[in-house]
Formats: structure tokens, C-alpha cells, sequence
């Protein structure tokens, strides 16, 4: 598992700049470690739909140190790859996740919450 350092050096190896341009948006991917500190914190943001809300934290594009535009989505793309050789989505994230009964027990707050409910025939 990389530290985010390492991934903000490989973009300026990249794209120019330094390791200061990137850490933000590689420590952001890898933020989710303060809640679980193995790989399975990589499942909150490490995956396509990450990619484009990193995109809409940090804008379309970041300029470096040089003047340099790069595409955000490019720097985040990176730092997958390198994760894991490729870009998984979040369904591929999903349907690793064993469902247990709890996660389906949805409680029926409606019937208490809404006045209306069950005077549809008036």
C-alpha cells in the first residue's frame, strides 16, 4: 500500500511540479484510512465514482508549481492504477461485501411520521 507521498511523487515524475501540487488529492483518496486502517478503507473513495467527486472536491483541473494544467481526473486515475493496476467501480467494491440480516432490517417510520398515510380513500 503506498503512502500518499509516494503517489504525489510519481505525478511529478508525471507531470513536473512537486510532491506539495499533489499530496492534497492523494491524501484525500487516502483519507478513509482514519476509519479502518487496512486495504478496506480503499472501498469509500478508491474507485470510478471517486474519481469524478475528487473531480468535483479539487475542480476539473489543477494548475502546479509550473504553470502546468493537468486534469484531475488524470491524477486520480494514477493513483488507482497504482493501487491496483486498474480503475475497479464502487459495484465492484459491492459485490465483495457479504450482506448480513441487519443491513436489510429497514424500519417502516412512515406509518408514525406521516399523517396522511392510510387515508388515501379520502
Amino acid at each position: 500500500m503506498a503512502h500518499s507521498y509516494y503517489h504525489a511523487l510519481s505525478s511529478v515524475r508525471q507531470w513536473g511540479g512537486t510532491a506539495d501540487d499533489f499530496l492534497p488529492i492523494h491524501a484525500w483518496f487516502d483519507e478513509s484510512k482514519l476509519i479502518s486502517a487496512d486495504f478496506r478503507h480503499r472501498a469509500l473513495r478508491h474507485h470510478a465514482e471517486g474519481i469524478f467527486l475528487a473531480e468535483r472536491l479539487f475542480g476539473v483541473t489543477l494548475t502546479i508549481s509550473t504553470g502546468r494544467v493537468v486534469p484531475v481526473r488524470l491524477i486520480a486515475e494514477q493513483h488507482m492504477r497504482e493501487d491496483f493496476g486498474f480503475i475497479p467501480s464502487f459495484v465492484d467494491w459491492l459485490k465483495e461485501i457479504r450482506p448480513q440480516p441487519w443491513m436489510g432490517r429497514a424500519q417502516p417510520i412512515h406509518r408514525s411520521l406521516d399523517p396522511a398515510y392510510g387515508k388515501l380513500s379520502e
